[in-house]
């Protein structure tokens, strides 16, 4: 059983961390998003096949995954979110193609439209297959559309996140049954409804799939009060930090608000 994270005064609450769409502006964690986005930029740099592959980035137009594949001189087929696709106003731009990609408006959780085996890398960034609850269907359809040796590198909610969550809202009831409970959906104050993962829950989730599991951990381990210190102090501490992320003992712990995670599909 995960606890809840007892409030510290040093510490930033989870209502302060839960989101991580934005540019951190006007943030009071801004500088923790930007070692964050830094932080997730590395570990997706040492991550990618070191040949070009043809890459196809799930993460629904948020970020900058796909561009960061392209960049590296990977093929990188994008498929964006119908509803922000829709949700576009006059006055915002069109939501034009990543460079060096292929966009595509298409459905994330049924990759019906791809061929099976037909490609070499999966990105699922940015929490998206916390918000496709049923992820079951999703990661069968990934594992699917992968060649064999192929590749995902998935980012979810943790189950500490969840339970704060709960917590905050005084979910008690909710709360209580999550250490017997299968899936953990989590309602957020926008309306919306999440799905938050143990690193036991995940692995479950990625070897039904049939994928084999090469490492689970949290996404950042220092904390966010550390970071806002050191980079208030030392704004070129940055590079150090990250560094330090990167080199942190990996495990596979529910710890941190997300969980990144690697499984590869059996030759």
């Amino acid at each position: 059983m995960h606890s809840v994270p007892s409030a510290q005064p040093s510490e930033p609450t989870i209502a302060s961390l839960r989101d991580t769409s934005g540019d951190g502006s006007g943030d009071s964690l801004a500088r923790y998003w930007t070692f964050y986005r830094a932080v997730a930029d590395a570990q997706l740099t040492r991550w990618l096949p070191r040949r070009p592959s043809r890459v196809l980035d799930v993460s629904g137009g948020h970020g900058h995954s796909a561009a960061q594949a392209a960049a590296a001189g990977h093929a990188v087929l994008e498929v964006r979110d119908p509803e922000r696709a829709r949700r576009t106003g006059p006055g915002d731009p069109a939501p034009g193609p990543t460079a060096g990609t292929v966009p595509l408006i298409g459905d994330s959780g049924t990759l019906s439209y791809l061929a099976d085996a037909s490609l070499d890398a999966v990105i699922a960034e940015n929490r998206v297959l916390s918000r496709h609850l049923a992820t079951e269907a999703t990661i069968g359809e990934v594992a699917r559309v992968l060649r064999p040796g192929g590749r995902v590198l998935l980012c979810v909610d943790s189950l500490t996140l969840g339970m704060a969550l709960l917590a905050e809202r005084n979910y008690w009831a909710h709360l209580s049954d999550v250490p017997s409970a299968e899936v953990v959906l989590v309602p957020w104050p926008d309306g919306t409804i999440t799905r938050s993962f143990s690193s036991h829950q995940l692995r479950e989730l990625l070897a039904e799939a049939g994928l084999e599991v090469e490492w689970i951990k949290p996404r950042t381990v220092l904390s966010p009060s550390m970071v806002e210190h050191v980079l208030t102090e030392s704004p070129r501490a940055l590079p150090r930090l990250v560094r330090t992320e990167l080199n942190a003992h990996q495990t596979d712990e529910s710890l941190g608000i997300h969980l990144l995670a690697s499984a590869r599909k059996p030759r």
